[in-house]
């Protein structure tokens, strides 16, 4: 239970610092956190402390905490990791994923359509983070994962700052067609819809 209540507690403390709820640079403290998210201690400082692992959060001794400040050169550096290593880890998802993982991925490509629909960019961006945690859980190679969470959470931010209701809408088809190749198995095709979808996100 308790593992579960810290992922409730990441995923929404990770969602109010991608949608810019909690501001670039704002100083906040545990409390305000427990208050604003709903969680108990535990998950919540659970939740703070990978997140700081992941660089979105500051811990400040005797000050509190930090969500980090947005700096002018995150946005080329997270895609190129992420342009190295995202098509390599849809590869590898097309080829091992398990078939309740593809289902899952049919469901998230379900979500996002509906965010299509209903113009929901918030929606949308909880459904991007529930597609990264499952190529995350279906890739066999953790060390290709672990480099890409942390830069995934940056770039979500980074793409909110920036997002239209018409970048979502091409974001979505581009996810959507990541997710048939990896739910046919088909790893080539899976790699180069990555790249496809990569790129444009690449674009500020």
């Amino acid at each position: 239970m308790t593992n579960s209540q810290s992922h409730l507690a990441y995923l929404a403390l990770e969602h109010a610092i991608v949608t810019l709820a909690l501001e670039p640079g704002a100083l906040v403290n545990e409390k305000q956190l427990i208050d604003l998210l709903g969680h108990g201690r535990t998950p919540v400082r659970e939740a703070i402390q990978k997140l700081a692992w992941q660089g979105l959060i500051v811990i400040k001794p005797r000050v509190g905490l930090q969500i980090a400040e947005i700096k002018p050169t995150d946005h080329a550096d997270v895609m190129q990791v992420r342009r190295e290593l995202e098509p390599i880890a849809a590869a590898l998802v097309a080829e091992h994923a398990t078939d309740g993982q593809r289902n899952q991925l049919v469901e998230c490509a379900r979500a996002m359509n509906d965010c299509a629909i209903s113009g929901d960019l918030a929606a949308f961006f909880a459904a991007d983070k529930a597609f990264d945690e499952i190529l995350e859980n279906a890739c066999p190679n953790a060390f290709i994962t672990s480099a890409l969470v942390p830069v995934q959470t940056h770039s979500r931010r980074l793409w909110y700052a920036k997002a239209s209701p018409e970048r979502m809408d091409r974001s979505i088809s581009l996810h959507v067609a990541v997710i048939r190749a990896i739910q046919q198995g088909k790893a080539v095709e899976a790699r180069k819809a990555m790249t496809v979808l990569i790129d444009y996100l690449g674009h500020k």
